[in-house]
């Protein structure tokens, strides 16, 4: 049996460009509820309310990092990756119960429209969306390979698309006095931020469930795997994820007669860490079938 460990690429940079979004967005989230209570705008409240989960999630992210550092014990021989997995989660369903939370007092709004100083709001939508794309522009390039920082990058997104939102309502309502578009812009941040939501709960449960990446092909894996010189077919073939970024395998590999272990074990290795997203390997060797397979 053969084992191959490949370590997760430091996160330091991640980490660091993290903090710096956390305090931006912790320093403009005091701002923003100030000035929605000050106006009466629902909008911006609503916005400031996304904007608490964009905090809960970046502190969830950088604990979950510090977590995942922890080296591996014997209670816990993966380490802590998982936690940056149920911090994502967390951060999930706290984002949902936000939205929803919206979605109500915005209809009440909407039944109730209420004046709102339209100048502020514009004001302080215009700092806002500044502050959004900032972090946006620094969160992109983690957000890539990173589960914890595509939430947080997919918020602050989200954050600055209501931003927007919020611009145009507070332009509408300084030209034509309307003051239900203010809710009307609560509940379309409201539905905007449902999509990513999902998208984020539904990769928290595929990586928890161990599925199959959606990188990976596990088709392409095991034809890849019995091209190796040596193996006559792969059986009991496992792909999954230990936290965002990092795929293990595990799989037993008939041999055909007089096979050199050590070669075929070495080529196996070599193939599914060249050639696919895949760090770290188990595969047993075999020159027997240990059984029937149906489910490989």
């Amino acid at each position: 049996m053969g084992h191959d460990h490949s370590h997760t690429p430091p996160r330091g940079l991640a980490s660091r460009r993290l903090a710096v979004v956390l305090a931006l967005t912790l320093g403009f989230l005091a701002v923003e509820v100030a000035a929605g209570l000050l106006t009466g705008s629902l909008a911006l409240l609503a916005d400031a309310g996304h904007m608490l989960t964009d905090v809960g999630g970046l502190v969830l992210a950088l604990a979950a990092m510090k977590f995942s550092e922890r080296p591996p014990s014997p209670k816990r021989t993966y380490g802590y990756h998982r936690v940056e997995i149920l911090a994502a989660m967390t951060n999930g369903l706290v984002l949902l119960l936000v939205a929803g939370y919206i979605l109500l007092e915005a209809w009440e709004r909407f039944s109730h429209p209420t004046p709102v100083a339209s100048g502020p709001v514009l004001v302080v939508a215009i700092v806002g969306l500044a502050v959004n794309v900032t972090g946006a522009l620094l969160l992109h390039s983690g957000s890539r390979s990173n589960l914890n920082v595509r939430g947080a990058y997919n918020e602050v997104l989200a954050d600055a698309a209501s931003s927007v939102g919020v611009i145009l309502g507070a332009a509408v309502m300084m030209a034509t006095g309307w003051y239900w578009v203010d809710p009307v812009v609560a509940l379309l941040i409201a539905i905007f931020i449902l999509p990513r939501t999902f998208a984020l709960l539904r990769d928290a449960v595929q990586v928890l469930l161990e599925g199959t990446p959606r990188e990976v092909d596990i088709s392409a894996v095991r034809e890849a795997m019995e091209d190796v010189s040596g193996v006559k077919t792969v059986h009991d073939l496992h792909v999954w994820t230990l936290t965002s970024g990092v795929h293990a395998l595990s799989a037993h590999a008939l041999l055909h007669d007089g096979a050199p272990h050590g070669e075929v074990l070495a080529a196996l290795r070599h193939r599914l860490t060249h050639h696919f997203p895949i760090s770290h390997v188990t595969v047993q060797l075999e020159e027997r079938c240990c059984g029937e397979h149906a489910h490989a």
